[in-house]
């Protein structure tokens, strides 16, 4: 049973038996996603999530990152999970289709310090996620995510439920049911892109594998195969283009997720549909040296399903602006960066965006295959007064192909983490993460989340007055 294959490659796999490369892979993950955690601990939606959890969790034995409140470990892998990907700043993984990291560092996190695990065990657990996410999202194949489902989500509540059960001790049987309960709770749609149900998707994928690993643990039952037989979760939720679960198996740990095709990391805090054409056009205004001023056109061709996320063309909130094409280019141009402050609702709202973002036209490129942001390429012309200027651009920013630097990696943790915790206090929990294989206890790397009360004072002032 390919279930049971899976199941066993996860829970059999010993830390030791876990290449160091694939653990420096996990703790990168683990660096950046936290990061991202951190600075989406203080957005909108991560406030309504924390109030939900301090109103319903039970005995505090898990961080709530970037806070000073302790939950439960189901409600604490809500949170974070949810803050993880509040600002879309998180990693991609090309074969899950969607963002591996949130989910499992909300389940690992969580899990992790109500257990005592270590430092080594957490990575180890979340390198053995990624590995099963990447074997089940082919399976699942493009046309998955083309149907309306957010793969972050869907498969991520597998991935995230091989973290729980790793920290929590289950038996290879155990794993089996806590699938077949966690396959009951796989959902989220891409109709919800740009509003804050998108970073529900994690959250609710991180809590529902912490509850099905804990149920599974405690002898409730579900299906045992559930990725075997008839009415599988493949034949109800793949799309024609799947590939068949043995095939994918057939590749456990060789090689490594982690390290092929790797983790793609985030340089701009918004879909990673967007990165490959504002990429382009970084590299197309350098060049040429163009001015906003003297653009009439933008137009940025499509492969087919390459921009399924970009719903919004006329966004009017920061987070419809994530995923709008249309805003990107135009602040690309404006602005000339894109950061966190560039997706408010002000400045998707500004006089001047608006005016420019009808200059911006998508154009499709015919294929018989599905792309991605992650896959494939983007063909981008700016038309202006001097002239057109043409790119063809096939690689991604923070991909293995056009990789982000040490240096770039802990820039964007330090303004990440340092809008909670100060640039002193950041800097601390950047070693930890740095050396996080060596902690006996990752809950020294949690609780060195948590703001002191002046900082969380000065953030919930902010937050009442907003």
């Amino acid at each position: 049973m390919l279930t049971r294959q899976l199941a066993t490659f996860v829970i059999n796999t010993r830390e030791g038996d876990v290449p160091p490369d694939v653990l420096d892979g996990a703790r990168n993950a683990l660096l950046d996603t936290l990061g991202c955690a951190m600075a989406g601990s203080l957005d909108e939606c991560s406030e309504i999530a924390q109030r939900m959890v301090r109103d319903t969790g039970a005995r505090a034995q898990s961080t709530v990152v970037g806070t000073r409140l302790s939950t439960s470990p189901a409600e604490a892998a809500f949170a974070n999970g949810l803050a993880a990907h509040a600002l879309d700043f998180d990693d991609s993984l090309v074969t899950l289709r969607g963002h591996p990291t949130a989910p499992m560092l909300g389940a690992g996190l969580a899990v992790g310090e109500a257990t005592g695990a270590s430092g080594k065990a957490v990575l180890a657990a979340i390198a053995l996620g990624l590995e099963a996410g990447g074997k089940i999202g082919p399976a699942l194949g493009a046309g998955h995510y083309m149907k309306g489902w957010h793969s972050t989500a869907t498969v991520g509540v597998f991935s995230s439920t091989v973290v729980a059960a790793r920290l929590w001790g289950l038996s290879v049987e155990q794993l089996q049911t806590a699938w077949g309960i966690a396959a009951s709770e796989a959902s989220g749609l891409i109709r919800n892109f740009g509003s804050m149900t998108k970073p529900f998707h994690a959250g609710h994928a991180a809590r529902s594998a912490v509850t099905a690993a804990w149920l599974a643990k405690n002898g409730f039952t579900a299906d045992q195969n559930i990725f075997d037989g008839e009415n599988n979760f493949f034949s109800t939720y793949a799309g024609a283009d799947a590939v068949p679960l043995a095939s994918t198996l057939a590749t456990l740990g060789a090689p490594w997720e982690m390290l092929n095709p790797g983790i793609y990391v985030k340089r701009f805090p918004c879909c990673y549909c967007n990165h490959r054409p504002v990429g382009g056009m970084f590299e197309l205004i350098k060049q040429h040296q163009i001015k906003a001023e003297e653009v009439t056109k933008v137009r940025i061709g499509f492969l087919p399903g390459a921009d399924t996320p970009l719903i919004h063309r006329d966004p009017h909130t920061g987070l419809e602006g994530k995923f709008s094409m249309e805003y990107n280019a135009a602040a690309t141009l404006l602005d000339g960066k894109l950061v966190m402050e560039t997706f408010t609702d002000a400045m998707v709202q500004r006089p001047q965006i608006r005016a420019f973002m009808p200059k911006v036209e998508r154009f499709y490129i015919p294929s018989d295959k599905f792309f991605s942001g992650t896959t494939g390429y983007n063909d981008i012309e700016i038309e202006t007064t001097r002239g057109t200027f043409k790119l063809h651009i096939d690689r991604v920013p923070g991909s293995p192909a056009w990789p982000m630097t040490t240096d770039d990696r802990a820039e964007k943790f330090m303004d990440c983490a340092g809008r909670v915790l100060g640039s002193a206090d950041a800097k601390k929990l950047f070693e930890l993460v740095e050396r996080c294989g060596e902690l006996k206890r990752i809950a020294e790397l949690t609780r060195a989340t948590v703001p002191d009360e002046a900082k969380q004072g000065a953030h919930d002032a902010a937050r009442a007055s907003a």
